[in-house]
């Protein structure tokens, strides 16, 4: 998979040494930092949906989480400025993920002061 460009332009999708997330990514004129926890349903357990979307972070300005839920689905909880969480929001839904995806259910929660990085969870 080809990594593409945060949304925002910006090449490096790293923070400058010595900015904490919330300082480098700050608000913006197009709403600023927000969080979505979006659930996906369907065949996303045991086919490695969980990695495909941490992979997918790695071309994003954004913090969060992927994890399976008991029920079968997976909760994939994202934080960054509304374009970033946008854009990697519609690359899951049309990446190689896409196949294995029945149901997707997204809303916005509140920020989490201090989230850093993408982790499986």
């Amino acid at each position: 998979m080809q990594k593409r460009r945060p949304a925002s332009g910006r090449q490096n999708p790293k923070p400058p040494q010595g900015l904490e997330f919330e300082s480098w990514v700050g608000p913006s004129e197009n709403g600023g930092v927000i969080a979505k926890m979006i659930l996906y349903e369907g065949r996303v357990q045991g086919v490695g949906f969980r990695f495909g979307v941490r992979q997918i972070a790695e071309g994003f300005l954004v913090a969060g989480h992927a994890a399976n839920l008991a029920d079968g689905r997976v909760e994939v909880f994202l934080q960054g400025e509304r374009e970033e969480v946008e854009a990697m929001e519609k690359e899951i839904a049309h990446s190689h993920l896409e196949g294995f995806i029945r149901k997707r259910e997204g809303r916005e929660v509140a920020v989490e002061a201090g989230r850093k990085g993408f982790q499986i969870r």
